[in-house]
């Protein structure tokens, strides 16, 4: 498979294993769920899907020599991910932690062509998903990671808060660091690093944890609980696509529905209001600290070589946490 990916440029795709995942129905339902959800099928946001991210992290593994196995586990480790993205983990009530197409991964895996074909190829498929055993793919924040990376990337060109050449620099200055805890993710140049750090905070701040387009996927939310409340959608439901599972919100007939629907455009305002509000609502904050290479190859964090940077991260982490009162302006 021929390609061309916006962020690495000419790509090719040759081991049958992944040429399989690619074409299961579950990997090709995510060319229909974006990854900003409500914001991008609004329009509000650029309509980047969860298959673009997915097979760019797999891409990002395999430049920085990761094995066939760990290239799987990086195409399939959103494949979980429900219509409108994280908007569903508002919906659960997990505002903070963002991780329910995580916890219903091997759930949702078991009932899809994915085992079979990993058995076909000799892989455990439970061991595939569980993204601990794969260090380039997955972190803990704040490290650095191919998934955190990725879209970082992605979203800091569609933000105008990046260009190709700062995107292309940045994948220049990546390595490869061997650690205790095994291989990791690091930036050679502490500047990188700093534009890395400095520049995931204001994505950040535009987009992953703005206030309006958190107060959007709010209101979304109310939305698909009160279709769950009138038996219009089940929980099933919400592993269609963006576009089917929003025209089934618009085609229901209950008052209160329509009442929240109606709310979610790009013409909506929200104010903070902390006598009147319409909801108090947190979300996940993303901010990250990443290694940097020092004498004779060891590394360490950002924060600890560049006081002012951390000093930085934690004013942004402070003023950024929890919950904000929202009041919805038509």
């Amino acid at each position: 498979m021929h390609f061309h990916d916006p962020i690495y440029g000419p790509a090719e795709i040759t081991d049958q294993v992944l040429l399989e995942l690619l074409a299961t129905e579950a990997m090709q339902r995510l060319g229909q769920v974006l990854q900003h959800g409500i914001t991008g099928l609004i329009g509000l946001t650029s309509p980047v899907s969860r298959l673009d991210h997915s097979v760019g992290v797999m891409l990002l593994v395999a430049r920085m020599g990761g094995g066939l196995a760990e290239q799987i586990a990086a195409l399939l480790h959103d494949v979980s991910h429900t219509a409108f993205s994280h908007v569903m983990d508002y919906v659960v009530d997990d505002h903070d932690g963002q991780s329910y197409h995580d916890k219903m991964k091997q759930a949702y895996v078991a009932k899809t062509a994915v085992p079979d074909i990993l058995s076909r190829y000799g892989y455990d498929w439970q061991w595939l998903l569980d993204e601990a055993n794969f260090p380039l793919l997955e972190q803990p924040s704040p490290r650095l990671c191919a998934d955190r990376l990725d879209y970082f990337l992605r979203d800091s060109r569609d933000l105008g808060l990046a260009s190709q050449a700062d995107v292309d620099r940045v994948l220049a200055h990546l390595t490869v660091a061997t650690t205790d805890e095994g291989p990791r993710l690091a930036v050679t140049d502490r500047d990188v690093a700093r534009w890395l750090g400095d520049t995931f905070m204001a994505a950040d701040d535009k987009s992953w944890a703005n206030f309006r387009e958190v107060g959007l996927y709010e209101l979304t939310a109310q939305a698909i609980k009160r279709a769950l409340e009138v038996d219009l959608i089940t929980t099933a439901d919400f592993w269609s696509t963006d576009a089917r599972l929003w025209q089934t919100l618009r085609a229901g007939q209950d008052e209160t529905l329509q009442e929240w629907l109606s709310l979610v455009t790009v013409d909506t305002k929200f104010e903070w209001d902390e006598a009147n509000p319409t909801f108090w609502v947190s979300t996940k904050l993303r901010a990250i600290d990443p290694d940097v290479v020092v004498a004779k190859g060891a590394i360490r964090p950002l924060s600890q070589l560049d006081p002012d940077f951390a000093r930085k991260r934690d004013d942004y982490l402070s003023r950024k946490a929890g919950a904000w009162p929202m009041r919805v302006k038509r």
